[in-house]
């Protein structure tokens, strides 16, 4: 069977020789994404669950820092290479800003990276980004890679945020939980989030070796997910048993930890699928390249075999001409149902976010006004993280969800319009990371001193003290005296109470106005970032159409003027150029009987 870079390569030669630069551009893009396939996994999961050291033995290598007090601060990308490389990936700042060039590649060797990569931050003026490791691994094969996502602050937190706009360009997510218990709350929330925005989400419960319950926490788990309504495998695994097996090559130890199923799974549930939906987009590439080279081709020979069945035939692309030409006259339609959609979601989006946020702050009031917010701030803020990432990520979600269902309403009237099929639309990497949220600022936290407390007492007493010793002095008792003490001490009791209760609703008020400038920001910059991916899908689409309709116009409209100049070739030349035209056809019959087998090798392509 032709391989897919053959049939890649005669189709592109096919095409320069007709000159068409336009479907050689479109192959070009083909080759690109065919040469370097990516099948992203993310690894995800809260500090300490073991995600790094799940890495390190998929791929069994320590290319990830493990161990206490070592979080992951930046992803660490593991993907298949010749030989064994490590690289650091920085970004230039100045005035507190990224720079818009390229990021820097900075080559270490290989036993240095993880290390380097959980110092994280800046390093020499630069921030570092990521860290990438290749590794000649057959887990890797086929474009596998392994993203190693920064653990700092967990699942559910602000920080999720960052991994949650991954994951609609990811192909799979791997959930890190370890065996000690079941999923919490905020984990779920995320596995939701995930099996909205990712095709494949599978649940990893390590550490099966120090856990002696972690079956029972297993079935946990699958309850969890099924009540849910989550579609997600749990693999029970152990990183050390694994490590063992390696050092001992030992296959029952290896059986036992868990780790060769999940390489399974992930070979063939991820990298497989992945690959059949590759072949599927480079099928229909294949496919409509060749039959426009057809068109043209078949157009051309039949003008000279006939003048009257030429006749016919350019009678035939001449209305066809003309539908393309009235389709972009009528882009109109598509183009109405894809503006007005874009209007209405971007106001829906701020809304939505709004009303979280207006939740949220109903909450935070609640809370804020039953409890004194100044000693219980830390766990306060704490809370409204959690609380303002999950519904960052629902709005998220909503926001992905309504953005594809636009796309498919603009498709289906470009359809409708006899626009013909599209090519596979990927709107995954649009748009920048939403990064980490503004942190909460910080509030007085009500805190005083034996000193200020004694003093804050006295100030009020001495009213008390002076008001009362002035009255005993009509009695002939001195300025101080038992009376005067007492009633100074009533009333400076009282007075550190009143202030006591003054300073907390200073505090109350300050934690309001705190909650309020934190949920402000959040709305601001996430529907901005939002916003920015909905402007992404509507170009993409728009280029993607547009691309489409200008293809078809021009292959029509070259299809009648080689025709039209056939039909005046002389007689001597017209035998030449049958020739050539046959052994053009023959050649686009052959490519096309290729990419039929290539269709037939995978899974079933719809016919065009």
């Amino acid at each position: 069977m032709t391989t897919p870079k053959d049939l890649l390569d005669g189709v592109q030669a096919l095409a320069a020789r007709c000159d068409r630069t336009d479907l050689e551009s479109r192959l070009a893009v083909a080759r690109r994404r065919t040469q370097s396939p990516t099948v992203r996994v993310l690894v995800v999961g809260e500090p300490g669950q073991g995600k790094s050291t799940l890495v390190n033995a998929l791929v069994g290598a320590p290319v990830c820092a493990v161990g206490p007090g070592t979080p992951t601060r930046v992803p660490t990308v593991v993907r298949e290479g010749a030989t064994a490389a490590a690289a650091l990936v920085f970004a230039e700042r100045g005035d507190g800003r990224p720079a818009e060039g390229p990021p820097e590649r900075v080559p270490v060797p290989v036993v240095e990276v993880a290390a380097q990569a959980a110092a994280g931050g800046e390093q020499g003026g630069r921030s570092l980004l990521q860290a990438e490791v290749e590794l000649p691994r057959t887990v890797l094969r086929g474009g596998l890679e392994l993203v190693d996502t920064a653990g700092v602050g967990g699942v559910g937190t602000g920080s999720e945020l960052a991994t949650l706009e991954l994951l609609p360009s990811a192909d799979a997510v791997l959930l890190v939980s370890d065996a000690s218990q079941e999923f919490t709350a905020p984990e779920m929330a995320f596995l939701r989030h995930a099996a909205a925005l990712c095709p494949t989400v599978v649940c990893v419960l390590t550490k099966t070796d120090v856990c002696a319950e972690w079956q029972r926490i297993a079935d946990l788990d699958r309850g969890h997910l099924a009540a849910a309504e989550v579609t997600a495998p749990v693999f029970p695994v152990s990183a050390l048993l694994e490590v063992l097996a390696v050092q001992r090559r030992d296959r029952e130890l290896h059986q036992e930890s868990g780790i060769g199923a999940l390489a399974v799974h992930l070979r063939r549930e991820v990298a497989d699928r992945a690959a059949t939906l590759a072949r599927r987009s480079l099928v229909h590439d294949l496919r409509s390249v060749t039959d426009q080279l057809s068109l043209g081709l078949r157009s051309e020979l039949a003008a000279l075999e006939g003048p009257a069945r030429g006749e016919q035939l350019m009678a035939g692309l001449e209305q066809a001409r003309e539908a393309v030409e009235d389709l972009r006259r009528r882009s109109s339609r598509w183009q109405q149902v894809l503006n007005d959609g874009v209007t209405d979601l971007m106001a829906d989006i701020d809304y939505d976010l709004r009303d979280r946020a207006r939740v949220i702050t109903r909450e935070a009031d609640a809370a804020i006004e039953a409890h004194d917010p100044g000693p219980l701030w830390d766990d306060f803020a704490d809370w409204l993280d959690r609380r303002v990432a999950v519904a960052v990520g629902d709005s998220f979600v909503w926001a992905t969800q309504r953005s594809e269902w636009l796309a498919g309403q603009v498709v289906e009237q470009f359809t409708r319009d006899g626009g013909g099929t599209l090519p596979e639309l990927d709107v995954g990497d649009g748009g920048e990371a939403l990064g980490a949220l503004v942190e909460l600022t910080d509030i007085d936290r009500g805190q005083l001193t034996l000193a200020q407390r004694v003093l804050i007492g006295m100030k009020g007493s001495y009213s008390g003290v002076l008001m009362t010793g002035l009255v005993t002095t009509l009695v002939g008792m001195a300025l101080i005296n038992p009376i005067s003490l007492g009633a100074g001490a009533v009333i400076g009791s009282k007075a550190y109470r009143d202030d006591k209760v003054a300073r907390r609703q200073r505090r109350q008020t300050e934690a309001k106005a705190a909650v309020r400038r934190h949920l402000d920001e959040v709305v601001f910059h996430v529907g901005k970032q939002l916003k920015d991916r909905l402007r992404y899908v509507q170009r993409t689409l728009r280029d993607l159409i547009t691309d489409t309709v200008e293809e078809r116009s021009r292959t029509l409209a070259e299809a009648l003027r080689n025709a039209q100049q056939s039909a005046k070739t002389a007689t001597a030349d017209r035998a030449a150029r049958t020739r050539e035209l046959r052994s053009r056809l023959a050649e686009v019959d052959r490519l096309s009987a290729g990419t039929a087998g290539l269709a037939d090798a995978g899974e079933p392509v719809p016919a065009r």
